[in-house]
């Protein structure tokens, strides 16, 4: 009875001991994998991409608010092109990136519309990973792939098409993601059905741009079956004109700029409208 109770005894330390390690182990393994992935935890807190930049931004931003779109949108002019500064697709996993040295159409107004209201560099990270993904989930899945995804996953962005100029907004229906061909434009990603609404450019003249407000994310509307927008940039007002501030991949420019906005859309299909 004793041997009996003393290798009883031995056997709940040995399992003590296993469980022990084994939990050291799923940790140590999923802790390295979670900071791999590039997360808040990761390239946020233990790198702190950018951080001088951003919070001297913060520091400097007016106070009134309805100015910051225009502040945040400058501080990017002349900030060069580069296309795909995101990583992941449907093979490979998704990093959570900041890369304000270069950004295309879609980055650029991320890390803008990421600034406007935050208070500190951390709660810049935590909302761009919100703007970014949907549900703030970091994957590429979840990532923002289509302009109309903005109007249903970033938190107070709303859809001011048809407000523009009621009732003169065209409305279609679209395959997002779905080619002519029948291919995908991204692997790994559903065909969704959507309706989007866009506004003919001739309709767009200097007696109703006061329509459109300072701070509105425009999208050029495209006819390509399987998207909806072809770009997208923020329409700004100051006291030389109206402009759209994009980040321009056209040759010979290449960099974050300012055109005139409606010599810009005069010769585009049409524009969508998002507003915070």
């Amino acid at each position: 009875m004793k041997v009996l109770k003393e290798r009883h005894l031995r056997y709940k330390k040995e399992r003590k001991y296993s469980l022990i390690v084994s939990l050291i182990v799923v940790i140590l393994l999923f802790g390295f994998n979670f900071a791999q992935s590039g997360t808040y935890y990761s390239a946020k807190v233990k790198y702190q991409y950018f951080k001088k930049e951003v919070s001297e931004l913060i520091l400097k931003r007016p106070d009134d608010i309805s100015l910051r779109h225009a502040y945040f949108s400058a501080a990017f002019l002349g900030t060069p092109y580069k296309a795909n500064t995101l990583s992941g697709d449907d093979n490979n996993k998704e990093i959570f990136t900041i890369n304000l040295n270069q950004m295309d159409c879609y980055t650029y107004i991320d890390y803008v519309h990421s600034l406007i209201e935050v208070k500190d560099y951390y709660n810049f990270i935590n909302k761009l990973q919100n703007v970014r993904y949907k549900d703030g989930i970091v994957s590429f899945k979840n990532r923002n792939h289509f302009f109309y995804d903005w109007s249903q996953n970033v938190k107070g962005i709303v859809d001011a098409t048809d407000s523009i100029l009621p009732g003169k907004s065209i409305r279609v229906l679209k395959n997002l993601n779905l080619k002519s061909n029948g291919e995908l434009f991204l692997d790994g990603i559903p065909i969704r059905r959507v309706h989007i609404r866009y506004i003919p450019p001739d309709l767009i003249k200097e007696s109703n741009l006061n329509n459109l407000k300072s701070g509105d994310y425009i999208g050029i509307y495209t006819d390509i079956k399987g998207l909806d927008v072809s770009h997208v940039g923020i329409l700004i007002k100051n006291k030389r004109g109206v402009f759209f501030r994009h980040a321009s991949s056209s040759p010979g420019i290449k960099k974050v700029i300012d055109v005139e906005f409606l010599d810009y859309i005069k010769n585009k299909p049409g524009i969508v409208v998002y507003r915070k």
